[in-house]
Parts: C-alpha cells; structure tokens; sequence
C-alpha cells in the first residue's frame, strides 16, 4: 500500500522546507568566506514531471483518482511512495558578483525539521555565467540608505530646500539594458528621487513631489554611489493640497456620509471545500501554488461532468512576466521600462491581506513562505485569498405568452493576491464560474509614476496632473502562460490550436442579401504560425481542441480564449528594451510543453545583454503543433494617457480574458444550477430605508 505523503508534490515548499534547502547549499559552500556572501534570491519547489503529479492524485492524496493513470494489462504498478520533493535556489554571491542556481533534494525528516539539523542533499549545481538575478528588497533599503548618506547628494537636495533626510524617498530601479555600460558584469540600480511633504498625514504621499535633474548609480554589489551629478535645478513642486488619499481630516477633506454597511453573509457556509491546497467547489477542482516570482499558480484545473467524470482543462495557469514601458524619451523616464516579475518578484512582493482586504463574505486565505536575501524565511500570513462571489444573472428567459419565467444568479469563485511593486498596485484574480469558463483579471490600482515641469513646461509625452507635476504615458503588459490539457490526461499530448476569424460573405448567389457572414477555421500546425496578434474587427480568438474526443454532434471538444481590450507595445521596433521584450510583438505565442521554458524573457530579465532570449528565441525551432501538449501564452496590456481622475491614488482599472468552453459540454453545463431560495431573496422593510413608491410599480417589479 502506498505511504502516506505529508506534502503534495505540487504544494509550495514549507517553511520548514526552504530553511532546509538554505542550510544545505550555505553548508555546501567551499570556504567560510564563501558561505558568508551567500544571498537567496529565491527558493522555490522542483516542479516534478506530470505523471509523478497523477501518480500522486490518483493514490495517494483524496478524492484519489486512479482514472488518471492509463490502464496497463495486469493493473498499474504502485509505488509504496512518491519521489522525494526538490527545491531549487537562485543564490547571488556578493563577493564574487556570480549567480548560480542549486537543486537540493529533500525528505519526510527533512521537512519536519526546522533548523539546518538535518539537511537535504544537493543534487546540482551551477554558476550562471554574465546574468544578474532580481533585486530584493533588502538591497532596495539598503542602497536608499547609501544615497542618503552620500554627501553631494545631500548638498543637491540642500540646493533644494531639503535637509531632513527622513523626508526624502529613493526608489532604486533596475538599469535595464541600453548599452554596454549596462552589462551584467556590474549590479546597478539607478534610482529615482522623490521628497515628501511635511504634514500630519499618516501616509503621506511622496510620490507627489518628484525629485528630478539628479543623475545617481549604485553599484548594488559593493553597496555605493558610483556616479553621480546634478545636472539641473528643477524646483520641487509645490505642495499639492490634493495629494492625500487617506480617511477624511487626515488628508485634510471629508468623507462622504451616505455610505450604508453592506454584509455578504453565507449562514451555512461556504460551497467550497479545502484540503490543503486541494480546492473543490462548484464542479471545478484545481489546486493553489504560490512562487516567488509569479505569485499564485493554479494547477491542475479539471471539471467533474456528471458520468464523464474528471475532465481536465489546464495542468497549470499562472502570470509568468510583467513589463511596463513609459513614453517619455527624456531623462530619467525613457529607462523606466520595469520587468515587475523577472526583476523584482509578484509574489515576493505580495501584501499580507491581513492589513486590508476587498474580499467579502466566508473567506479562506493561504500564507506564503519566501527565504529573505540572507536566508531566512519570511511568512506572508492571509497572502492568498479564496472566496465566492455573487455575479448577477446567470441565465434568465421569460415566456411572454404564459408569463413564466426562469432565472438564475450566478457566482463565481476568486482565488487573488495583491503586489506593491514601488508606486503601483496589482491585483491577480483567476474566476471560476458556474458555466465553465475561467477569467483572469488583473487590477491596477495605486499611485501614478511622476515627473517634475520647470514654471510654464509643458510635455506631450504626458498630462499635467497638478502644478509642477506631470504623468508620462506608460503601458502594462501582462504574461499568461497557459499549460493546457483539454480532456488530456497526465502524458496525453492530444491538443491542437485553431484560429477562428469571422468573414464576411462574397456578394453573389450566396450572399443575395448582402448580410451573410461565417466563422473560418485556421489550424495553426507550427510555432512560427501562431505567432499572432488580437484581431477586434474579425473577433478573432483561439480554440485549444482534443484531437481524439467529441461531443454529442462529433465535433472536437475544445476551450476557446477569448481576448479582452488588448493593445501591442507603442514603441519603434528599435526600442532597447524590447531587446529583452521581443515577447511584447505579439499577443499570442503557442509552444509545445518543455519544462525549461518558463518565462517570456529567459530567467534572468535583469540587465540582459542577449536580444530576443526566451520565448522568440524559442519558437524559431518551429516545433509542430498538430498535435501536442500545448502551451499557450497570452500577451495582454492596457495603454495609459493619465486623467487628472488617477490622481492621488488611481480608481482600479481592469484588464483580462476569458477562457469559455467550446464545444466541451454538450449542453449548457449551468443548466442545473438551482433556482435562489426564498430566503435568499427576503428583505426585511425595517432594514430598508426608502421613499414611498406606488403601489401598482410594486406590483409590476
């Protein structure tokens, strides 16, 4: 019989975990001073191959699914346990400037353990030559401290009006890539400078007075100010008496007072079940990941269709890259071109919900473990939230003759986590809803990114939010990668990709009316084909279809992704940093599973001299995919012309698609949703405050 497991193969590794893979790559270092210059960027768990992931579902963690695995003659041959679990680490020697990345394996004993008592085994190692790995934020204090206390610059902010240092704010951004001087064989943050207003707010806005004609270069390796010059006064803005966004007096305003309690309220709980990191609910079952660089991860999506029993959808769904490039070809902004994920982190910089959440009703939250840049772990309690939605109707029809009608309310459920990368917020969500589709969303929110005007400047680079203040125009571009498996089980490579156009009709007998049109099918049979962008004006969008399964009326069963409001980078095709964003020309990138590719931009984004490394050096091997395990990934972005609205804290922004199933039921699958109970609907009069309405507009509502 198969031994109980404690961890999942997919589930992130505990904290007990990754102070076991530190310990046993610190302790594996040759000298003391090398183990002293250690520092983890990130640790991570091994993804195991897909059919240890069956192995693992199909016996030895509930709802044990043995269909997974395909039949052998004699029966399957089970283990009496699984693979041991993995980690794997990106560490950063501060002395040497070199980045290698080790594979540590671990145990039940292991992971139970949580000092470096017992440690794991290293598996591999390896340096990464002429690479810099994402920042951390323990370098980002530090550097902020080291500008401050450097002494010319302290004599340019004194030029300014400014002496007390506890006011001003050193945002340090990663170099980019631009020319040679920015190559991998130094690690460099060129920071941007801002001044806070003194005030009795408690979170005063910064980012409203933006310090610029100051040109500074850290070495962040060494911890100093390589280059430094004042090149131009531009006065501080003056105060914006609108800057603020905290409550009521405290930004000096007043908050409305009309504003009523609203309560989601689940007295008998919520409809989703938990087992771990198992999630069962409304038919979907899927599983929660959480990394350092993307943040959350869905894996293993399936759909329980009555006698046809699990079916799955995706093997794994996450946001793997994030690029935001500004407009503005003048200094500073034109190098503001962030890799929020592969630079920095979404997940290492997700917020504990704990401090504030936009989640109502019954809610389930989830922590994250990460190792900090010294190698200890941090905990962000209540990072991951999980709750249902109310979402309006989902289906309603009326019959006018008898006056019956039939209608329900839909609900979906939200798995979401929130970032702060400097200015700006985001907010990942992934919906699942009642009649089988699966929406990603993002939410931005937060504070625009500024730049200081001389009296009487103007720029058409941007809009001029308040005196002195501009907002360059940016764009965010977003990365879903998109492991598919329509009806495919685990090593079930039976997938391919349509494109779907619609044409209008020839005028001629066919088209007598002149109003026919059609939908036409494209394969897409290789990586180069289906390089592809979003088409509005076609309503143009993409099938992922099961080559070997139909539904009732013989068509292949399939899933369809359907673009929301898109848009491609608005830059020459020259523009330095789609050197490292070749990724960005194109919405649409399909590429057959390989474990190694990961991210859009290759693994180490930061200061990349190579042009064109990861996705569209990829598919240049034109690998067929007639019929294979397809990878999607989805380019989707939003272009920003700043309104005076974003100002002081931005009204949230949306930005997503849907994946809808196609032919994959046969019938609507919301079909049975039951009609909302009486209670459900009850209002209690004394609870509601209203004017009087007459007594025949009651009726009729």
């Amino acid at each position: 019989m198969p031994r109980a497991q404690t961890s999942h193969p997919l589930d992130p590794l505990s904290a007990a975990e990754i102070s076991v893979a530190v310990a046993t790559v610190r302790a594996a270092g040759a000298t003391p001073e090398v183990r002293d210059s250690m520092r983890f960027i990130e640790v991570v768990l091994v993804e195991p191959d897909k059919h240890v992931v069956a192995l693992a579902d199909a016996y030895f963690f509930p709802p044990f699914q043995p269909s997974l695995l395909p039949r052998t003659k004699g029966g399957p041959v089970i283990p009496s346990r699984l693979p041991s679990r993995q980690a794997r680490l990106i560490v950063y020697n501060k002395k040497s400037n070199e980045t290698s990345i080790w594979v540590v394996e671990l145990s039940e004993v292991h992971a139970a353990t949580r000092g470096g008592h017992h440690r794991g085994k290293v598996i591999s190692s390896k340096v990464v030559p002429n690479v810099q790995p994402p920042m951390d934020a323990m370098e980002y204090a530090e550097c902020e401290a080291v500008v401050k206390d450097f002494p010319p610059f302290r004599e340019a902010m004194k030029r300014r009006g400014i002496e007390d240092m506890d006011l001003v704010m050193v945002d340090p951004w990663c170099v980019g890539y631009h020319s040679t001087a920015d190559a991998p064989s130094r690690r460099l943050a060129k920071p941007l400078i801002f001044c806070r207003t003194e005030s009795d707010c408690p979170m005063e806005n910064g980012y409203a007075r933006p310090v610029e004609g100051i040109h500074v270069l850290v070495d962040m390796q060494n911890m100093v100010v390589i280059e430094f010059e004042d090149r131009k006064l531009v006065p501080l803005p003056p105060a914006d008496p609108l800057r603020n966004y905290t409550a009521g007096e405290t930004r000096g305003g007043v908050d409305r007072s009309d504003v009523k309690p609203l309560q989601i309220i689940q007295p008998e709980g919520p409809s989703f079940r938990v087992n771990g990191n198992f999630i069962e609910w409304q038919k979907w079952n899927f599983r929660i990941g959480f990394t350092p660089r993307e943040g959350l991860v869905i894996y293993s999506v399936a759909y329980v269709d009555g006698s046809r029993g699990r079916r799955p959808v995706a093997h794994r769904l996450s946001i793997v890259e994030m690029v935001v490039p500004y407009g503005d070809p003048n200094d500073p902004h034109y190098r503001k071109n962030a890799f929020d994920a592969g630079e920095d982190g979404l997940g290492k910089n997700a917020h504990s919900l704990k401090k504030g959440c936009d989640c109502l009703g019954y809610i389930k939250y989830f922590d994250a473990h990460f190792t900090n840049f010294t190698g200890g772990v941090e905990t962000i309690e209540n990072c991951v939230c999980l709750h249902e939605e109310d979402h309006g109707i989902l289906w309603k029809h009326q019959d006018w003759r008898t006056g019956l009608a039939e209608v329900r309310r839909s609900r979906r459920l939200s798995v979401s986590f929130v970032c702060t990368v400097a200015n700006y917020e985001y907010g990942f969500f992934w919906h699942f809803y009642q009649d089988g589709k699966i929406e990603a969303e993002v939410k931005l929110t937060g504070i625009l990114s500024l730049g200081a005007l001389q009296p009487g400047e103007t720029r058409k680079y941007g809009t001029t939010i308040a005196p002195g203040l501009y907002a360059p125009v940016h764009q965010h571009f977003f990365v879903a990668r998109m492991d598919m498996a329509v009806d495919c089980k685990p090593g079930e490579a039976f997938n391919q990709v349509v494109e779907v156009n619609l044409k209008v009709e020839e005028p001629g007998k066919n088209n007598a009316h002149n109003n026919a049109f059609y939908a036409e099918e494209e394969l897409h049979r290789s990586e180069l084909q289906a390089m592809r962008d979003c088409n509005p004006l076609t309503a143009r969008h993409w099938i992922v279809r099961n080559t070997r399964n139909v539904n009732r009326t013989g068509q292949l069963t399939g899933f369809k992704l359907v673009p929301g409001s898109n848009c491609l980078p608005l830059a020459g095709s020259e523009a330095k940093f789609l050197r490292r964003a070749a990724f960005l020309k194109h919405n649409l990138w399909v590429t057959p599973y390989a474990h190694e590719e990961m991210y859009p931009g290759g693994e180490f984004p930061n200061q990349n001299p190579r042009v064109g490394e990861g996705l569209a050096t990829w598919v240049k091997q034109n690998r067929s995919l007639e019929e294979a395990d397809i990878v999607l990934w989805y380019v989707f972005g939003v272009t920003h012309v700043p309104r005076l609205e974003d100002w002081p804290v931005m009204p949230v922004e949306r930005i997503g698609f849907m994946l809808m199933p196609h032919g994959f039921f046969n019938c609507s699958p919301a079909v049975d949703v039951p009609p909302s109970t009486t209670t459900d609907l009850e209002l209690k009069e004394n609870d509601i405050a209203t004017k009087p309405i007459q007594n025949g507009i009651i009726a009729k509502l």
